[in-house]
Order: C-alpha cells, then structure tokens, then sequence
C-alpha cells in the first residue's frame, strides 16, 4: 500500500476540466494508481506561476473542479476529514484523498479563511507559500525574510484545526521560523537530502533533524533536479540513496513519498523535461504506475518488509492519527 504525500492531480484535473472534460482522473490517471496500489494521496490546490497574479481566482477555479470532479468520481475515491474517514476508505476499496493547499497567498490578510477551508472544503494539508513572498513567510526565491507576524496566526490557525503543515517550499530563514513557532509536527511533503542535489528547496541535515525531532515527516521527491546534481544520475537508485542517508540522519521512521510527479503539466509550469527521458522525474518513476519499479528494486537493496512498509504508507499513518481532529 502507498500513500503519496504531495501530488498536482487537482492542476491537471482543473486544466482539463476547463477544456470541457469530465471524470478526468478516472479516464487518465485511474489505472496507474491501481498497478501500485496507491491508497492515499495529498492533492494540492496550487496556484500555478501564470496565475500567481490572481491567485483567489485560480484558487476558485480549481476548487470548482475539485468539487465537481469529486462528484464523478465518489464511487472510487474518498475524502479523508477525519481519520476514520481513511480507515473507511481502505474498507471500501477507494482512494482516499486530502485536500493541502500548496502556498495560501490566496488568503491575502484574512486568516478566517483557513477555517472556511478547513469547513467548507475539507482542507487537511496547507503550506504558508509556494516559491513566491507572500503576506504570511517567504518561499524560496526570496533569501532574506521569514515567517510574518501573520504567518504565526496562521500556523497556530492551522495547528489548531488539525491540518499537515507543510515546510516544502519556504526559504531557510521561514523553515526555521516555523520550526520556533509550530508546536506540533511537521512535515516536508516533497524535499530530498541537500548532501547530493543542492537546490534551495531540499533539506540540509540539520533541517532533516528538525522535522524528525518535531515528530514529522521528510517525503522524498522524485524530480531529477532534487535527486542529483549530476544529469547522469537521474535514476531510481539515485533517489534511494537519499532514502539511504536518511535513514542514517533522521531513521526510518521519519520517512515517506512525496513523489510529486508532473509530467502531465504544462512545461510552462514545471520546466523542460529530460531530453534523454522526456520526463522531468528520475528515469522509470514518472507516474503512480511506476512506485511499483522503486519498491522493488528497495527490496534489491536490501530493504526490510517492515521499513517498505513504514516508509510506504504506515509512517504517514501514524501521522495522521496524531494530526487529524
């Protein structure tokens, strides 16, 4: 069993369904979720770099989507609230779905808007900002600020509602702010170990201890260009040797996938793919169909039943019995 902690399924969802296309996960993405046995998944609400200029209207756009898509599609997928609602899924056979917001500038200034979210949509998952500078904390293409006085209401907003906080994306000087303010865990949704790819939005090791010691979780991304700086190691085993060093730095315990696969987005939004592979992710793990390629060659390398399964599913498991109200 899987659960992937980050994936951009509501942006293709949105996109299509503007395009006059209905029951898009189904005809499309489905399948593949079926082969690896995905059980749960973070879908985001992300407001895309086209639209970062409006971001309440893309954010209600998506919504839209969102809702009708869920619609269509309630005989196969389930939206997890509370914890009983992922246990009730795993019965029934459905995938089981939470609702994150990948970024809330959304919001602008008004923190009560977190809690329409959280009531009205089933927002379970949220992070202050996406790589931009917003009115709650900084992502990383600003170097220099942190976390505002706003940003603290709303990270005591979302701790108090029971949503994931999510550090993925902010600068440094914001990551370390939320790890002063946050009382509870913590989680980097979709961050590799800084040691082998040195991009802003992957972890140093201090940072890994930081989240392990909040009680959270490092999700390991599979983007080539958070796997390696090498182009030439942009394959499967590369990304185990993050797990590898993790394991070594934080334990086993403090793993998960948060794969985020985007080869079905617009290169305008996420970048030029590989030229050798066509994909933006490592070389034969580039959608929920391909999970099934990394559990197995973990196997290879020796991996235990026991730490497969913590790391594939039962890790973010326990997480979300503590977090969930």
């Amino acid at each position: 069993m899987i659960f992937n902690a980050h994936s951009d399924m509501l942006s293709d969802i949105n996109l299509r369904r503007l395009n006059g296309e209905k029951d898009v996960f189904r005809k499309h993405h489905y399948e593949n979720f079926l082969k690896s046995g995905v059980k749960g998944a973070i879908w985001v609400i992300w407001t895309d770099p086209e639209h970062l200029s409006n971001p309440k209207e893309r954010t209600r756009q998506i919504i839209k989507s969102m809702q009708d898509e869920f619609d269509e599609a309630s005989d196969i997928l389930n939206i997890v609230r509370e914890y009983k609602d992922f246990e009730k899924g795993l019965r029934e056979n459905k995938i089981n779905i939470l609702v994150g917001m990948e970024g809330l500038a959304n919001i602008e200034d008004n923190i009560r808007l977190i809690e329409s979210f959280y009531k009205d949509i089933g927002l379970r998952h949220a992070s202050l900002t996406w790589n931009e500078r917003n009115m709650l904390a900084s992502g990383v293409d600003d170097d220099v600020n942190g976390v505002t006085d706003l940003g603290r209401k709303a990270i005591e907003k979302i701790e108090e509602l029971g949503i994931l906080l999510d550090v993925s994306h902010l600068n440094e000087k914001s990551f370390w702010d939320v790890v002063q303010i946050a009382s509870g865990p913590i989680i980097a949704s979709h961050s590799n170990a800084r040691r082998f790819a040195n991009v802003k939005r992957n972890l140093d090791d201090q940072q890994l201890m930081a989240v392990a010691k909040s009680g959270g979780l490092v999700c390991v991304n599979a983007c080539s260009a958070f796997v390696n700086d090498d182009e030439d190691k942009h394959e499967i085993d590369n990304l185990i040797d993050h797990i590898n060093y993790m394991k070594d730095v934080i334990g086993v315990e403090h793993i998960g996938f948060g794969f985020d696969f985007c080869d079905f987005l617009p290169a305008s939004y996420v970048g030029l793919p590989d030229p050798r592979t066509n994909s933006i992710t490592v070389n034969g793990l580039s959608t929920e169909g391909d999970i099934s390629n990394l559990i197995n060659r973990m196997k290879e390398r020796r991996y235990t039943q026991k730490e497969i399964e913590l790391i594939s599913y039962r890790n973010f498991d326990s997480l979300l019995k503590k977090i969930l109200k």
